[in-house]
């Protein structure tokens, strides 16, 4: 149960605390805000407010913490690291739980990204002893002019601090993305949760507090963002940003300055179908790219460009699978469950009307029980209606029919986001013809797009993001390279 046994220390009464100094803290405000479970659409837990005082003092403690971190042997690190890890995965249950509860995740699938996260953080502390362990030495008689009487020796140092912000939609995943390969990397972390996935967030965090990492290098700040989102963005204590989110983060970049800048912004999925496909497989990966944790993933199918010749018979294949999905709570695995608020599905369902009145053809009725809205095919879409363009984060599949691959490929390029895409051909070499011509970060070919396996680059285009993520990617996006020159005496060898 969420805030019971190691978790206790997290809960003051009915409000969990922020986590700072390495302890768990009830804000001096007094104030607390609600998270809403999205099934049930009533409060389930509260948070405390922090303040500004209380952030200043976050990122204080970050700075001196740091300092020492950065000394601190990369085994030791790395130990530490495999420490959250274990504890993660002992208390598994209860943060899916809470994931369960704020996300409306499937119990399963909760389970399962909590796993993820701990198998994340094994693996980069593994491939930060390796990266980091590593120099190199440089002679300056390669370059024109220079003779052998310096020596460069250069390494990867730390940035300093780290502000992660993960999404709603993988509260722990996408935390730890970010905190693991900032602390290998020996810098310090203050963690912005979601307002939904706050309380699971703050379990994760409670694993890290055990494993015990040093006080003040990681914190947890529960704010509103309304209140102090810019002084929190843009402190001057600050050395990176790592986020995951909506247009909002196009916001952050630009008030960002020189600091480096890791993000994410969300997507637009292009599904482009030829005509030579395996069309149950492209069918299968569709359902499962589109539906799969509701169409709430920044790598969701969120558009279909099916070839004119075989768009009858995928869109029959497809429908028939629609009608296969159990819709329900999250409690029994269903398999579409609550989008995460009121606003979401009323922004969905605006989406959906806008189609059906310029005259889409839905396959389904559409369907909506507070948060809970059915699945959805829409066929015969057009470049005049929202959904062509606009990210719905629900369980909406549109489908534009196309003549010509070119077509497809210019759809998905005159789009403002450019995250993933995927291709589904028989043909390698139209397969990669395809791939090539797709101004997105990533294109799967005969698979629905997807963030893993962990360690893959992630990066995105245009409006989907800033930056290159993945273990690797992470781990050298949080340094920076410092060289140490080093002056002999001139020799005094020439050639004759």
């Amino acid at each position: 149960m969420a805030g019971s046994g190691v978790f206790a220390e997290l809960l003051d009464g009915d409000t969990f605390k922020y986590y700072a100094d390495g302890q768990w803290k009830r804000s001096t405000s007094g104030n607390s805000m609600t998270v809403i479970n999205p099934t049930s659409r009533s409060t389930y837990y509260k948070l405390s407010v922090c303040t500004k005082e209380e952030m200043d003092h976050m990122f204080d403690a970050a700075r001196e913490a740091q300092r020492a971190w950065a000394r601190v042997p990369l085994w030791r690190r790395a130990e530490a690291l495999h420490k959250a890890a274990a504890l993660l995965k002992q208390n598994k249950d209860v943060i899916a739980e809470c994931l369960v509860k704020e996300v409306a995740k499937p119990a399963k699938d909760s389970v399962t990204e909590v796993v993820r996260s701990a198998d994340f953080i094994d693996y980069t502390a593994e491939e930060g002893i390796r990266i980091l362990s590593e120099g190199k030495c440089l002679v300056p008689d390669s370059f024109p002019g220079n003779e052998r009487n310096k020596l460069c020796l250069s390494s990867r140092i730390p940035l300093g601090v780290v502000l992660a912000i993960p999404p709603f939609n993988y509260p722990v995943n996408l935390s730890v993305s970010k905190i693991a390969p900032a602390l290998i990397a020996g810098n310090a972390v203050v963690v912005k949760p979601p307002m939904q996935g706050s309380v699971a967030a703050l379990h994760m965090i409670q694993c890290f507090h055990l494993a015990g990492f040093p006080k003040g290098l990681i914190s947890a700040i529960t704010i509103k963002v309304a209140d102090l989102g810019d002084a929190l963005t843009t402190h001057p204590a600050i050395n990176c940003i790592s986020f995951t989110g909506g247009d909002s983060g196009i916001a952050i970049a630009k008030r960002a300055g020189m600091v480096p800048l890791q993000m994410e912004l969300g997507g637009k999925d292009a599904c482009i179908v030829l005509d030579d496909a395996d069309l149950d497989l492209a069918a299968a990966n569709i359902i499962k790219g589109g539906f799969s944790f509701s169409g709430q993933r920044c790598t969701a199918v969120k558009i279909v460009l099916a070839m004119d010749t075989i768009a009858n018979k995928l869109v029959e294949k497809v429908n028939v699978k629609v009608a296969r999905l159990s819709v329900g709570p999250p409690e029994v695995d269903s398999d579409i469950t609550p989008v995460v608020s009121e606003s979401s599905a009323d922004f969905i369902e605006g989406l959906v009307m806008d189609a059906r009145q310029k005259g889409a053809k839905l396959w389904q009725e559409y369907r909506r029980e507070g948060n809970l809205i059915w699945p959805i095919l829409i066929d015969n879409v057009r470049p005049d209606m929202r959904i062509t363009w606009e990210e719905p984060f629900g369980p909406i599949i549109p489908v534009i029919r196309i003549r010509t691959i070119e077509e497809g490929v210019q759809h998905c390029n005159s789009s403002r986001y450019g995250l993933q895409g995927c291709v589904f051909t028989n043909n390698i070499h139209r397969a990669l013809i395809v791939s090539d011509a797709m101004e997105t970060g990533t294109v799967q070919i005969n698979s629905a797009p997807a963030r893993g396996p962990d360690h893959f680059p992630f990066q995105g285009l245009r409006d989907s993001g800033i930056g290159s993520q993945g273990i690797t990617n992470s781990i050298h996006m949080m340094t920076k390279v410092k060289s140490t020159v080093i002056n002999l005496p001139v020799s005094s060898y020439t050639m004759g």
